[in-house]
């Protein structure tokens, strides 16, 4: 396993190289966040061992667990499964980074609950940017107005945006919904603020999504294969 990990790693790492340089960008732009759900202790060691220090988890107590057991190591955790107002206390005292805040109601638990030893704790607000009913996320018209109202949360640092758009292997519908949520950062920079962050893309449109400007790409199964069952 931690052989067949280092191999993926080292492929995706090549991939983002290859797709920064072909349109102008530099590598070094580009967070690869690897998605761990559902794996073992042993696949996050084996990914660290590679290198990989920034790892996104869904599944609360299963993350904990994680943390927890791999705390002696300076991983990164991302949190970006669905938020639910009875889980903000553990999410804000063990993450370093939320990508799935989408109303100012778990913004402002977040930020309460966050203890004053933690460095504030990245955000980035979660936008339906193809306005899938099957997905989460505040809709780009209420985007600006969340954004305000996080910014004058002074535990919480928002990053920016991300995006799950609705399934799709028409690459010009992806590339479009990457650029909306692009052209959407833009509009809320205009408005005084200075997000650095768009998190978009996963296994299947990574290129796209960094083409269109994308700066944490989240890399599940091309790391680590197929998932496996929800714990």
């Amino acid at each position: 396993m931690t052989n067949d990990i280092k191999i993926n790693l080292q492929k995706i790492r090549q991939q983002i190289t290859e797709s920064c340089t072909a349109c102008g960008r530099s590598a070094s732009d580009v967070m690869l966040l690897a998605v761990s759900k559902t794996k073992p202790i042993e696949a996050i060691e084996a990914a660290y061992s590679a290198g990989q220090i920034h790892f996104g988890e869904n599944y609360l107590q299963e993350a904990i667990a994680k943390i927890n057991q791999l705390g002696q190591l300076p991983l990164h955790w991302h949190f970006i499964g669905r938020i639910q107002s009875n889980k903000t206390r553990a999410i804000a005292e063990n993450f370093d980074w939320v990508h799935t805040v989408a109303s100012y109601k778990h913004a402002h638990r977040l930020n309460d609950q966050r203890p004053p030893a933690l460095a504030e704790l990245n955000i980035c607000i979660q936008v339906n940017i193809s306005k899938d009913p099957d997905k989460s996320g505040v809709v780009a018209e209420d985007t600006l107005q969340l954004a305000r109202q996080i910014s004058q949360l002074p535990r919480l640092k928002l990053r920016g945006l991300m995006t799950i758009p609705e399934a799709t292997s028409d690459q010009h519908k992806q590339r479009q919904f990457f650029r909306q949520l692009a052209d959407l950062q833009d509009k809320i920079n205009s408005n005084g603020f200075s997000l650095d962050t768009l998190s978009m893309g996963m296994s299947g449109d990574m290129k796209i999504a960094i083409e269109e400007g994308s700066t944490i790409v989240r890399i599940g199964t091309a790391i680590f294969g197929k998932r496996d069952m929800n714990p």
